[in-house]
């Protein structure tokens, strides 16, 4: 495929996905995983993992992912396309449509719709972290580390970076 064959897969891809991003950039990371790796082959299972695991540990938008992703596929050019084509329809799409939900506060529908995208984006968070866990837990030692990250960062207030840094350890010790 030409650079530009690939620039325009990527803008496209993330266009659209950026449209379905309801609760954030985790949202689509399924459908994000199934289009790099599986269908366009542009990645391994480990290096989206690697990506993404890079684009939490970084400061900003968990959407950075798309960044890296870009950047791995096509260099500068494909990570600028691809924040652009992330980011510009959903901004478009927000504008209006704040306008026009701000129009219809009063209305019954629009309480009803509120509450029903609450548990729908908590759904599309869970099968986003199950693709993570499929991708990279091909080890015991592995999957207990992630459930054990998941149970803290749940159940205290330890920050989760303290768990990153033993999985750091882990995976130089040849455990992970």
């Amino acid at each position: 495929m030409t650079d530009a064959g690939v620039l325009g897969t990527l803008a496209r891809n993330f266009a659209l996905l950026s449209l379905l991003a309801f609760g954030g950039g985790a949202t689509v990371l399924p459908e994000m995983h199934r289009q790099t790796v599986e269908v366009a082959g542009w990645l391994t299972d480990q290096q989206f993992a690697d990506l993404f695991a890079i684009a939490q540990a970084s400061p900003g938008p968990n959407i950075l992912i798309v960044t890296l992703i870009g950047w791995q596929v096509a260099g500068l050019a494909g990570a600028l396309v691809a924040t652009i084509a992330i980011c510009g329809p959903a901004c478009m799409l927000t504008f209006v449509v704040t306008r026009l939900w701000d129009r219809f506060r009063d209305a019954p529908w629009r309480r009803i719709v509120q509450a029903g995208l609450a548990p729908v984006t908590v759904g599309i968070i869970v099968a986003s972290a199950y693709v993570v866990v499929e991708a990279t837990d091909h080890s015991a030692m592995a999957f207990l580390l992630t459930a054990g990250t998941a149970a803290l960062a749940y159940w205290t207030n330890v920050n989760p970076l303290w768990a990153l840094a033993l999985g750091a350890v882990l995976g130089v010790a040849g455990l992970v």
